[in-house]
This record gives structure tokens, C-alpha cells and sequence, in this order.
């Protein structure tokens, strides 16, 4: 899942990519994927994810959402992320200003292909604590990264169904 890790100033930037097409029109992927509440069914349940904030229908440039989630047992953190950038039908992104990441920047893109829509994730992440982060990446983040996106993937064929050969992680 891991395309690639820069170094910048001495902390690591790791970026995670995921590809999955549903076989759905792109309006229908849009309507699902831009409003926020969505993101409950799509979030694993042992994360007792808690979104805060009062949400719009659809998200928006500017919008600010706060969630609370269980990243392990016994530790709950308060999560809030702004939506940045949104072109409809083709993608928005979510940036985190408050949370468990020194860097959060997460790029949901959509387009049209042969049996329904690939929806591509590209998740731009740093953590805190320099070298300590590092290896709690290894033993904690990076798994738990993986289990989500797994987790999500699962759910969204289990609603909407799946292309043969259409998904990957990268």
C-alpha cells in the first residue's frame, strides 16, 4: 500500500494509494462519497468513530468537520479536518488541522472508466516524535492504515458490488 516515503527535514512523508472501481455512475459515486455522513458506514466499527460537527448535505471548499475516534483501545482522539479543494464529480481533498498526525492530506479522485467509476485514494501522512514516530509507524500506524482501508474496501463492495480486476493498493 505504500507508494512511496520522502524524506523532508528530517521527518518521513508516507504516502498510501488506493485504487477501487464500483460498478456505479460517476453522479451516483459523487452523491455518495461527498456527503459526510457517508463516512460513518465506511469507517470500522472497533474505531467507535463519532462525527461532532453538524454537516451540510454536501461537503464544500472551506468546510470544517470534527470527529472523535478510538485509534486504539483505551485511546480516543479528537480529529478535525478541513475540506480544502473540490472539483464535483472529480474529486475533493481532506486536510487535517487538529489530530494524531503532524500531516494529514487526503486526495479522493473519481472518474468514468469501463464498467462504472475508479475511485482513487492518495493519503499524504507525517507523524510526530521524529525517529519514535517512525517505529510506532512500523508497529502501529501503518497496520492500522491498512485495516481501515481494507475495512472500507470491503464495505463499499458489499453496497454497490465490484469490477472484476478493477481494484488495487499500491
Amino acid at each position: 500500500m505504500v507508494v512511496a516515503d520522502v524524506k523532508t527535514s528530517e521527518k518521513m512523508v508516507r504516502v498510501k494509494k488506493q485504487v477501487q472501481v464500483l460498478p456505479v455512475s460517476i453522479a451516483e459515486a459523487w452523491a455518495y462519497f461527498s456527503r459526510p455522513e457517508n463516512l460513518n458506514e465506511i469507517t470500522p466499527p472497533d474505531l467507535s468513530f463519532t462525527i461532532l460537527s453538524e454537516l451540510p448535505d454536501r461537503v464544500y471548499a472551506g468546510l470544517m468537520i470534527c470527529y472523535r475516534l478510538g485509534i486504539y483501545p483505551g485511546v480516543k482522539v479528537n480529529w478535525v479536518t478541513e475540506i480544502t479543494h473540490v472539483a464535483p464529480l472529480h474529486y475533493f481533498v481532506d486536510e487535517q488541522r487538529r489530530g494524531p498526525y503532524s500531516m494529514w492530506h487526503h486526495e479522493h479522485h473519481f472518474r468514468e472508466v469501463n464498467g462504472g467509476v475508479e475511485m482513487t485514494d492518495i493519503v499524504h501522512y507525517q507523524l510526530p516524535f521524529g525517529w519514535l514516530g517512525d517505529v510506532f509507524h512500523g508497529l502501529l500506524v501503518a497496520p492500522k492504515l491498512t485495516a481501515i482501508f481494507d475495512y472500507r474496501r470491503k464495505a463499499l463492495t458489499e453496497k454497490f458490488g465490484s469490477v472484476t480486476g478493477g481494484n488495487r493498493t499500491e
